[in-house]
Order: structure tokens, then sequence, then C-alpha cells
């Protein structure tokens, strides 16, 4: 796969809610087995499967073998890679661009506090 094939099975991945709350059960609880996991569903563990299965085609989970038990374990540097593609080339740019805006806004607020205390003079 390239990396925009990868970055669209993330994005797919990530746009399901269950798949959602099942990364936040795993980044709570590394390691935890795919049993667990589905109780904490309400719906049948099948369908809990096949949520695991988008997640590791799309390299956000990492599953291992433990005897008879499936560990499963949350893997950010997919998403890390996404936020990197972006906040790379434009990170400068927008830290800029607020800086200039909270100054303005300091500015502005200065100005009218000015008018108010001259109001009352």
């Amino acid at each position: 796969m390239n990396a925009d094939t990868d970055m669209d099975a993330v994005f797919s991945a990530l746009a399901h809610e269950t798949r959602r709350r099942i990364l936040d059960l795993l980044r709570a609880k590394p390691g935890a087995a795919v049993g667990e996991i589905a109780l904490a569903f309400d719906v049948s563990r099948i369908a809990v499967m096949k949520h695991l299965a988008v997640l590791e085609e799309a390299n956000l989970i990492v599953s291992q073998k433990d005897g008879r038990t499936r560990r499963l374990y949350f893997n950010a540097a997919p998403i890390r890679m996404i936020y990197d593609r972006w906040t790379d080339d434009y990170s400068g740019y927008w830290a800029g661009e607020i800086t200039r805006l909270k100054y303005l806004a300091e500015k502005r607020a200065g100005e009218t506090a000015k008018k108010q205390k001259r109001g009352r003079e």
C-alpha cells in the first residue's frame, strides 16, 4: 500500500464511533483480550471482531497471541503520521496567525478598557 491508501484506511477506521471507542479502551488498558473488549459493547462478539479487523487493517491495533487469548494493543503511529503530514507544513503558518490574533485581541481589549475608563472620568 502507498501512503495515501494507508491514510485512507486510518480515516475510514476512525470514522466509526465503535472503533474509536475500542481504541479508547485499548489505550486505557493495553493488552486487553478480545473478550474483554467485546463485553464493553451491546453487539455480538462477531460484530466486534469485524471492527477489530478494520482497525488491524489500518494498523491502528496490534494483536499478540497469548496461549488461546489474543491480546490487543493500540498503535498510535498511523495517526501520528497523519498529524505530521499536515502540521509540519502548516504549523508555523498557523502558529503565526494565532499569535497575530492574540495580539490583535489584546490591543482591542486595551483600547476598549481605555474608552470605558475615560467615560467614567
